[in-house]
């Protein structure tokens, strides 16, 4: 037996280049003030590409400067890592044409992508969409609305999830859907901004709504009617991110109060035994992580894992702030602590809610007892 859990050096470098990175930029007042007043920091985005901070293409560089940046400040951090989100579909399935056009200024910081697939009526139940894109012509026309979308006012353009035929039955509802590149600006696209959220302030979020969009069949990404598979897999990806902005969230918590340990000189009981189960909670969560990032980036995904370390880490997120928070009580109100309180509702929530997260986890593991299969790889 050979194990490992020594991270490449590489790796490690890029970890604390990220740690240095959020710890020089990320300034508290700077934090504050997107916060409060729910501004995109554009800035801190051309400081983190100029830095070389932003890498799909080295996705455990990405994870650990998510989990750096999110342990610093978890709205700054996402808003500046989520500018590429979606892109990895063309990554995986885009023409070399699309690449060029779409995927390339996004990877250089040029332009910033969106990814569109939630609804009003259909949240974590991804199958249950109603956008239509029918074929017109020689091109497509695009009419649904889409619901807290990332990046949606900020997007130079989006990743659509709309449907292209009809589910052929209710077992079936994920059949007939594709995904489309659609222009910001293209007529018939309007976005409306939402403020006013729990947490994560300082990213975009928004509603889109698309009225007889003209959509190119070029912009089409992979093959008709596999979109709900292409977003499945980008979902075992992004899971991951999730798990590391939850286990970042949790460790900026647990630094908060071995800070207020160190300066009051503190050795009560109390906080002893809150600064155990939240280092153990976190260790638990990152090695989780790990495990399903490292499945996810060898093409090898096991959504069971995936679904664990995403469910797992929010749960440590939520609790481990909620636990600080109550023990240092005033002073954590007046701090980072609160914000942070805050923006650790949302990873129970985006990429797919805890609850879904447990049912992708008790069917497959169900599905391979009855198989005869390994239960976890």
């Amino acid at each position: 037996m050979n194990l490992d859990f020594n991270l490449p050096e590489d790796v490690e470098e890029a970890r604390q280049k990220a740690r240095k990175f959020a710890n020089d930029e990320f300034k508290e007042e700077i934090a504050q003030t997107h916060d409060h007043e729910e501004l995109y920091p554009y800035e801190l985005r051309k400081k983190a590409f100029k830095a070389g901070l932003v890498r799909i293409d080295n996705p455990w560089n990405m994870l650990l400067t998510m989990e750096e940046f999110c342990r610093v400040d978890p709205g700054l951090g996402l808003s500046v890592l989520a500018s590429v989100f979606g892109s990895e579909l063309l990554l995986l399935y885009g023409t070399d044409e699309q690449k060029q056009k779409y995927m390339e200024p996004v990877l250089d910081g040029s332009k910033i992508s969106a990814l569109a697939v939630t609804e009003p009526g259909a949240g974590s139940d991804v199958a249950g969409i109603s956008t239509k894109l029918e074929t017109s012509n020689n091109e497509f026309l695009l009419n649904g609305q889409k619901m807290f979308i990332t990046n949606a006012t900020i997007a130079d353009f989006f990743y659509v999830l709309a449907r292209t035929s009809p589910p052929p039955s209710k077992e079936k509802r994920h059949h007939g859907m594709s995904v489309a590149i659609v222009d910001r600006q293209w007529p018939g696209v309007s976005v409306n901004k939402l403020k006013g959220k729990l947490g994560m302030r300082a990213t975009d979020t928004a509603e889109i709504k698309f009225d007889g969009v003209k959509v190119p069949k070029e912009n089409i990404i992979g093959e008709i009617g596999k979109g709900f598979y292409y977003i499945m897999t980008f979902f075992n990806i992004s899971r991951v991110y999730v798990a590391a902005q939850s286990v970042g969230i949790a460790q900026g918590a647990l630094d908060e109060l071995l800070n207020y340990a160190k300066n009051l000189g503190s050795n009560e009981e109390s906080m002893q035994f809150i600064l155990a189960e939240s280092a153990a909670k976190i260790e638990a969560a990152r090695l989780l992580t790990y495990k399903a990032a490292w499945l996810v980036f060898q093409f090898n995904p096991d959504p069971a894992l995936t679904s664990m370390a995403k469910y797992f880490s929010a749960e440590v997120a939520n609790s481990v702030t909620e636990s600080v928070l109550e023990y240092m009580g005033q002073k954590g109100l007046l701090s980072k602590l609160e914000r942070l309180y805050r923006d650790s509702k949302i990873t129970e929530i985006w990429e797919g809610t805890s609850e879904i997260e447990k049912l992708v986890i008790a069917r497959t593991l169900v599905k391979r007892a009855m198989q005869g299969d390994q239960i976890v790889k």
